[in-house]
């Protein structure tokens, strides 16, 4: 079995290359849900967004084809992950769901999701589809029950400011350039100056585009990110903020972002972040302030992308195990760490095994060791163990 390390660096180098787009509202879940087989589900809807029919449009974000990954324009369910129950029992959201592990996705999203929330206790509901296990989706049912934990979200905002056509130009170029590199398997990057620079030529020099728009347009993308009413273009500008030179100012702008009531600008802004807290360690004279807080609550959301890019930044930055962090994962996050530890797909699950393993004191080998058995009960019981010594 592939080690932690393995695992957890093809994930972050198929997703961390990967932005986000916003789905749209009537989009299906077979047109626009499929992403990585990583587990991030990539652009948001990631480089996450297109809206088109699956069959035909591999778009990055929609469907990165790997690890012989085929999936047909109705595609099956291989798994189904519920996460967020406490006290809601699963069956009942499996029969609201009319689907099951084998059989077709749902035709609507939203109509599904709205089934959901009408069962008794359900707040709301959120489905997502990824790519890819045995060939087929994997459809994560994320359930937040009254009296839940929750991840705030800011209001949509109404105004009308929008990104100039030559900005929009590039990104739309840049998307179809970074599917295009991971197909290759070069969707490798440099993040060592707080931004993504990708090895694939092609990809890297729209990235050294987005250098020229960031600082002419600095206020311009500020306004967009937290102003308008396409969420569109604030996915954009969270992306493109990141190559701005006032590193200490674009960090402050991303972690507004990341409440955003969109999916695709809170990855967009989270995988901003995640450079970010690498220039942050190399340089600490740059006095880059970012706040771990909301990528420790986000642990708690209804959105798998919101759960997996938080869970994947925070592997990051607790490599040093900072306690106060670890502490804070304790207090606010083990019962959603438990549930993505125990999903089935191992590049799925890796992120909260390793961050529990983390919050338990264990070594990182004796991490990778538990993780080589796919030993998730003997963790969760450390865990456990760790939680009772602190107490007493």
């Amino acid at each position: 079995m592939a080690s932690p390390e393995a695992i957890g660096r093809d994930a972050a180098a198929v997703g961390d290359s990967i932005p986000c787009r916003q789905r749209r509202s009537g989009d299906r879940l077979a047109d626009l849900e499929i992403g990585p087989t990583s587990g991030l589900e990539c652009l948001a809807e990631p480089f996450p967004f297109a809206g088109r029919p699956l069959i035909g449009m591999l778009r990055i974000g929609i469907v990165v084809l790997a690890a012989g990954c085929v999936l047909c324009a109705q595609p099956k369910i291989g798994l189904i992950e519920v996460y967020g129950l406490r006290k809601v029992p699963r069956e009942k959201i499996l029969a609201a769901l009319g689907a099951k592990e084998g059989s077709q996705l749902p035709s609507s999203k939203e109509e599904t999701e709205e089934r959901l929330e009408g069962i008794d206790g359900v707040v709301r509901a959120s489905l997502s589809a990824v790519c890819c296990e045995a060939g087929k989706a994997i459809l994560y049912v994320g359930i937040e029950e009254r009296g839940a934990p929750r991840f705030e979200f800011h209001a949509p905002p109404k105004g009308d400011q929008r990104l100039p056509e030559e900005m929009l130009k590039d990104w739309f170029e840049f998307l179809p350039a970074v599917e295009a590199a991971v197909r290759a398997g070069n969707s490798g990057e440099d993040r060592s100056k707080g931004y993504s620079l990708m090895a694939d030529p092609t990809a890297r020099q729209i990235q050294e585009k987005f250098l020229t728009h960031a600082e002419p347009h600095y206020e311009l993308l500020r306004e967009v990110l937290k102003k308008s009413s396409d969420p569109e273009h604030r996915g954009i500008a969270a992306y493109i903020l990141g190559y701005a030179k006032n590193k200490r100012q674009v960090a402050d702008e991303l972690q507004y972002a990341m409440r955003d009531s969109d999916p695709s600008v809170r990855n967009n802004a989270m995988r901003g972040l995640s450079a970010l807290a690498i220039l942050a360690a190399q340089d600490p004279d740059l006095m880059i302030r970012i706040s771990y807080t909301w990528f420790v609550e986000m642990l708690n959301s209804v959105e798998f992308t919101d759960r997996n890019k938080a869970a994947m930044t925070l592997v990051e930055v607790t490599e040093k195990r900072d306690p106060a962090l670890l502490a804070l994962l304790r207090e606010r996050a083990v019962p959603s760490l438990t549930e993505m530890a125990r999903w089935r797909n191992l590049g799925h699950s890796l992120f909260g095994f390793i961050l529990l393993g983390r919050v338990a004191g264990m070594t990182e080998d004796e991490i990778q060791e538990l993780w080589k058995k796919t030993d998730r009960e003997t963790l969760l019981r450390k865990v456990k163990d760790s939680g009772s010594k602190k107490k007493s």
